[in-house]
């Protein structure tokens, strides 16, 4: 058995990005750059106008003159090209128009008479103002965006504004997902005696579509080794594999037998975790494949903690474990020394202090306190329970956002 610790790193260890794409710019929305990249031209292209207004001289306001000559009109999207602007002169210009020549400051309409072949100007004028210099942004050949970048919509307008209408991001990797078990019956079927609905395929197709991955669900490996070898094999072919259920003990758990003879090299089995203690994770090949136990709570607990930041460290990212913070508990937890308990939370905020309860029966077998946490408690194996007015380490559950 190893530990909570040793078993994530070993996974992470082993969690490498599947390779690289390049996608159209709107599809990159949330994925994570691949390569640095370089600015191809200054950001701005030119010295502009940030304002509608006029282009002036500042010295032309501090030796007291503030009625100026317009003697030109530069709208955005047009040349600056033979226009200058001479002493005691303006040239009225738009948002974005390329500055012209002689010209250190703009005067924003609002603080003018906006005059059509005379302005008054009505305010001090300082050289500089409003007008945005070729390359104060970013300067061609300097790097703008790092490997390892999250896109979203600033990206998205920083790479567009660059001409860049592909972008190389690491791939999102396919994941099959296979149950297993004679008990299960697909969603649409009435389950009879002794039969379930195969749930855990479902939660985990959503899990791994929440954390970016492509969901492969492949079906349901029946307890006999021809079909775990058969859907096994199948799922082999993903970039990812996990199976749910027949990874402990039992005369009907070939999970981890099946993988072995088919050439998967298990790197562990068993956690010091409750729930989730059967986890197991080998390699085939570079496949890394995850067995979670087939209790639903503990298959959705063990993919948190150890198969959702795989897949993120697949995906490129670098930061893949939830950051953690302090709860106050608000009632005792029981719990025996040896082993991480994960337990689900409800939260609330007051004072600036997170405060906890547990979120129902803490039972493995019971699902509507899934549904109810909002956080998830790691305490550690060596603690042997939790005191009301205690403090313990959690982070948040799924999607869950902070709100006062």
């Amino acid at each position: 058995m190893v530990t909570f610790e040793e078993a994530r790193a070993i996974i992470l260890d082993n969690a490498t990005a599947v390779g690289i794409e390049r996608i159209s710019l709107l599809e990159s929305v949330g994925r994570i750059v691949a390569e640095d990249l370089v600015a191809p031209w200054d950001l701005p292209l030119w010295n502009n106008s940030a304002m509608d207004g006029y282009a002036v001289r500042s010295s032309d306001y501090r030796d007291g003159l503030r009625r100026l000559t317009v003697t030109g009109v530069i709208n955005a999207g047009s040349r600056a090209d033979g226009i200058a602007v001479e002493a005691g002169c303006a040239v009225r210009i738009m948002t974005g128009a390329p500055t012209p020549e002689g010209c250190d400051a703009v005067v924003p309409v609002e603080e003018t008479d906006n005059g059509a072949g005379e302005v008054l100007l009505q305010a001090a004028v300082k050289a500089g103002q409003h007008i945005r210099v070729r390359g104060e942004d970013v300067t061609a050949g300097t790097l703008f965006l790092r490997k390892g970048a999250r896109i979203r919509p600033p990206e998205i307008n920083m790479l567009a504004g660059f001409g860049m209408a592909l972008v190389p991001v690491y791939r999102r990797p396919t994941v099959a997902i296979l149950s297993t078990g004679d008990e299960l019956v697909e969603l649409g079927q009435t389950p009879g005696a002794g039969e379930i609905i195969n749930s855990n395929a479902l939660s985990l197709a959503a899990s791994v579509t929440e954390c970016g991955a492509i969901p492969r669900i492949i079906g349901i490996a029946r307890d006999n080794r021809e079909c775990h070898r058969e859907k096994l094999q199948e799922g082999l072919r993903a970039d990812v594999l996990i199976t749910s259920a027949g990874v402990s003990a039992g005369d009907c758990d070939l999970v981890r037998d099946v993988l072995a003879e088919l050439g998967a090299t298990q790197l562990f089995w068993k956690v010091g975790i409750k729930p989730g203690g059967p986890l197991a994770f080998a390699l085939s090949g570079t496949t890394p494949v995850f067995s979670l136990p087939g209790n639903p709570v503990s298959t959705m607990m063990t993919f948190e903690e150890f198969v959702r930041p795989a897949l993120l460290r697949m995906q490129g990212e670098e930061r893949v474990l939830r950051p953690l913070f302090s709860v106050v508990m608000e009632e005792p937890l029981s719990k025996k020394p040896g082993k991480v308990q994960i337990v689900r939370l409800r939260l609330e905020k007051r004072g600036g202090c997170w405060y906890g309860r547990s979120a129902g029966n803490q039972q493995t077998a019971i699902l509507k306190t899934m549904v109810d946490a909002q956080a998830v408690a790691l305490l550690p194996a060596e603690n042997s329970g939790v005191a009301a007015g205690d403090e313990v380490m959690a982070h948040f559950y799924g999607n869950y956002i902070e709100r006062e």
